[in-house]
């Protein structure tokens, strides 16, 4: 058993309590090798801000449950350096699908894990994410859950379609539960493609896909149900057209690749949400970077 304390690690209670007095959100990155977590401390400490690293089932496969323990250390370590004299650094998994899985992750030194059911029944969603967070919170570690469904692809999490969030279970979920935070689905989606064409309108002058709003009507009615509980956003890239625009100067193909407005984002973080998760703009520099360098 690791305690992600001795890690130099923290869990998301504290922060995300300041973030929503406070008006923000905290960024949540993905990461999937040295040079991506090398660039996410490294904001971190400029920006003195607290921040999540996160990664998916498939990540934490690919990079090895123990080496992942110490890459995270060496980070708390890294932003020390950097000058963070007391960083804030989570360590989060990213839509665990299982019990098992989060079990693990708690026991290797994750600081918060996600139990995804939201594909499951009702039911069996609240009895899998009770059992999760009866476990983690053993350990003082903090449990995301999940209503709703959010469209496109992301690992192993593949969906078609998104279905919203229903405002009318929230409460129930939170009580039976006993989650520590919230992720819903108000129009967001996993990928860099995250509307069709036919969802967005084009800029007469560009070319370019303008996406449609986010549901603020739902996150309203959410946010009224559950005042101040901390509330998650995924699929949150902003996909930044001049990263599209260099990787398609420079051999690749992402035609009509759209993302998630920044002063979209920027409202919800003045709401309840306090975690906004971010994968895809990190894909998307590194490929672009890559790209005109080779």
């Amino acid at each position: 058993m690791v305690d992600y304390k001795e890690l130099g690690l923290v869990n998301t209670r504290e922060m995300f309590k300041r973030a929503i007095d406070g008006g923000y959100a905290i960024p949540a990155f993905n990461f999937n090798n040295m040079e991506q977590l090398q660039a996410i401390i490294k904001a971190s400490a400029e920006t003195k801000s607290p921040v999540i690293l996160q990664v998916s089932k498939g990540a934490r496969n690919y990079a090895n449950a123990t080496l992942l323990r110490y890459m995270a250390q060496g980070a708390v370590e890294y932003a020390k350096e950097l000058g963070c004299e007391h960083p804030e650094i989570v360590l989060h998994l990213d839509h665990g699908d299982s019990f098992e899985i989060c079990k693990s992750c708690v026991d290797y030194g994750f600081s918060s894990v996600m139990i995804d059911g939201s594909a499951l029944p009702y039911d069996e969603n609240v009895a899998l994410t009770k059992r999760v967070v009866e476990y983690a919170h053993q350990f003082d570690v903090t449990v995301e859950g999940e209503l709703g469904v959010l469209a496109g692809v992301e690992d192993d999490v593949v969906a078609e379609e998104s279905h919203y969030t229903k405002p009318e279970e929230v409460i129930d979920f939170v009580t039976k539960t006993g989650v520590d935070s919230l992720a819903i689905s108000i129009g967001t989606s996993h990928g860099a493609y995250k509307f069709k064409p036919e969802q967005c309108t084009r800029d007469p002058k560009t070319g370019k896909l303008i996406p449609p709003p986010l549901a603020f009507d739902v996150l309203d009615a959410i946010m009224e149900r559950l005042p101040g509980f901390p509330i998650v956003l995924h699929g949150s890239s902003s996909v930044p057209q001049e990263y599209v625009d260099t990787i398609n100067q420079y051999g690749g193909k992402l035609p009509d690749a759209v993302g998630i407005p920044e002063e979209q984002l920027r409202k919800a973080s003045k709401s309840a949400v306090c975690k906004i998760n971010i994968d895809s703009d990190s894909r998307l520099a590194f490929t672009a970077a890559v790209r005109k360098v080779l």
